[in-house]
């Protein structure tokens, strides 16, 4: 692999676009999407290394690290080439071309551009080659892509330079570059940890843990300083027990996407996964993932707060990867014209949102169909499925609609969209249960209400709504509390959830005498109300929700 020569154009044949434009995709279309991001990878390289051409540093200099670099290539090419393509490797170019256009911050620039020296030492532990290379140490560590940390006990505080040899035969030395005394040397093992598995604990070294199902293995990391998608962050380790709860939920993951049949994930292809925001097992993580995340800069990674069980963890993993699969895309491909103003409606969103936004919440919740769809019927998950499939098919048709009627999307673009809305009209067709179908679309009537009541301001017959700047942030409490019918059903939410409107329309009358003005509890109110005293005026209450302080009960 090199930044010199870089291969031609790639195109993106139609067979394998339409795969795409699914919402799916064969291990073939796939690998053209993998292939488009090494393109992309070796267009950052060699800009990177023109403009660190003569950056004044302390360390090896850059154009040196990806001469050893490529030496271990020429030993060693795919563990090398996985080293260069990992999405944290991604996210470190993307992250130094912006300091190096003065466009974010960060440590000084020749600290970050001494990651190169990092990745050369890397290279030469999996190449059994020769290193010598000075690197930039935070508070006396040093991470090593792929493998784990080394620190210098009794370094100073801050950033400092360190000295990395590697002999040749596996064993890595560090040392300071300056007077203070003291080296480690060690011989890091080239097989990321599991959790769980018993390894004895060593003050200079910590090594990367994985996360394995079969024949799959993924880094779960938590010390990657280019791990969090954009900014360096400091490592995070986790708790051994909390590290062997992420092994445990992933076991059972990965056996639920396998269920999932077409609609689950080929796990092979995650690259990593980041535990964002606990360490410890105590307090007790939430039913749902409350945040994750990906880049388009860090192609198969994603950032993921641990959820308490591993429904949540699947699903998630499916979101994230189609997010992963539409960046890529996006690399080859131009899909929309985007003028970047939020405005638009997306069910699974507290704000309004751009036509990129739009777009990439449409691919990634045409996955989560798909994958809902793949667990109906289960043996114990199959009620919760119903619900999500029958819900999600909805809310994303709805935003396919959108992205199709109000333009911006170029021909690809419009072809990508047309494939989703084909699989999404499919799944239409599927018969669901009764109960499952109608809370569904329950919580996707109570969803846009509430959001057109915190975002929407009122306008008079004929005028053109417009959003509230900004808009209200909002957690959204109903999704997933509609997904089971409560057995003994006491608030508005319960009661609707349990297919008692009138009951619910009670209790929101209540509330609302106590908080007229509560977004949430008018939500309810006017979706309970229109189903029961369905007509023109529920339609007109449902349609412009904002516009209803005429018709709120007497207080």
């Amino acid at each position: 692999m090199t930044s010199e020569q870089l291969p031609p154009r790639l195109s993106v044949p139609g067979a394998l676009f339409a795969e795409l434009a699914t919402g799916g995709g064969s291990r073939e279309a796939l690998a053209l999407l993998e292939r488009g991001e090494r393109h992309r990878r070796l267009l950052l390289l060699r800009t990177a290394l023109d403009r660190l051409d003569g950056l004044a540093t302390p360390l090896t200099a850059p154009a040196e690290n990806w001469r050893r670099l490529r030496e271990a290539a020429r030993h060693a090419p795919e563990p090398v080439e996985r080293l260069l393509l990992a999405p944290q490797t991604g996210s470190w170019l993307a992250h130094l071309l912006r300091r190096a256009h003065g466009t974010a911050p960060g440590p000084p620039l020749w600290a970050e551009a001494g990651h190169l020296g990092a990745l050369a030492v890397s290279a030469a532990l999996h190449a059994g080659t020769e290193a010598d290379v000075l690197v930039p140490l935070d508070d006396g560590a040093v991470h090593l892509p792929g493998l784990g940390t080394v620190r210098l006990p009794y370094a100073p505080a801050g950033l400092t330079v360190g000295h990395l040899l590697v002999d040749g035969r596996g064993t890595l030395t560090l040392s300071s570059s300056d007077a203070t005394p003291g080296a480690v040397r060690c011989r890091p093992v080239t097989a990321p940890a599991r959790p769980g598995r018993s390894t004895p604990p060593d003050p200079c070294w910590t090594p990367l843990r994985t996360l394995d199902a079969g024949p799959v293995t993924i880094p779960l990391d938590d010390l990657h300083p280019y791990r969090d998608l954009d900014e360096p962050v400091p490592p995070a380790r986790l708790d051994a027990d909390e590290a062997a709860v992420w092994q445990d939920l992933f076991d059972e993951a990965a056996a639920l996407l396998a269920r999932a049949g077409d609609g689950g994930l080929d796990l092979t292809l995650v690259r990593a996964v980041v535990p964002w925001g606990r360490t410890a097992t105590m307090p007790p993580a939430p039913p749902h993932v409350r945040v994750s995340a990906s880049s388009g800069d860090s192609f198969g990674a994603m950032v993921i707060a641990r959820p308490g069980n591993a429904l949540a963890l699947a699903e998630t993993f499916v979101h994230e990867f189609q997010h992963s699969k539409l960046g890529a895309l996006l690399h080859l491909l131009p899909l929309l014209d985007d003028d970047r103003v939020e405005r638009y409606y997306a069910p699974w969103r507290a704000d309004p949102r751009h036509r990129t936004g739009l777009l990439h919440g449409a691919y990634a919740f045409t996955g989560v169909t798909g994958f809902w769809y793949g667990l109906l019927g289960h043996p114990t998950h199959g009620e919760a499925a119903a619900y999500h499939f029958a819900l999600r098919r909805l809310q994303t048709r709805l935003v396919v609609r959108t992205l199709l009627t109000e333009g911006g999307l170029t021909a690809p673009g419009r072809r990508l969209v047309e494939g989703l809305a084909h699989s999404l009209d499919g799944w239409l067709r599927v018969p669901v249960r009764p109960d499952a179908l109608a809370r569904a679309r329950t919580a996707a009537a109570l969803h846009r209400t509430e959001w057109r009541l915190r975002n929407v301001l009122p306008a008079p017959p004929g005028a053109a709504p417009r959003l509230r700047t900004p808009g209200g942030s909002w957690p959204d409490l109903r999704t997933h509390a509609l997904a089971v019918p409560p057995a003994a059903p006491r608030t508005g939410d319960e009661h609707l959830a349990a297919g008692n409107p009138a009951g619910a329309l009670a209790r929101y009358d209540d509330d609302l005498r106590l908080a007229p003005d509560d977004p949430h509890v008018l939500a309810g109110w006017i979706v309970a109300r229109a189903t029961v005293h369905p007509g023109r005026t529920a339609r007109r209450l449902l349609a412009r929700p904002e516009r209803t302080r005429q018709s709120l009960p007497s207080r």
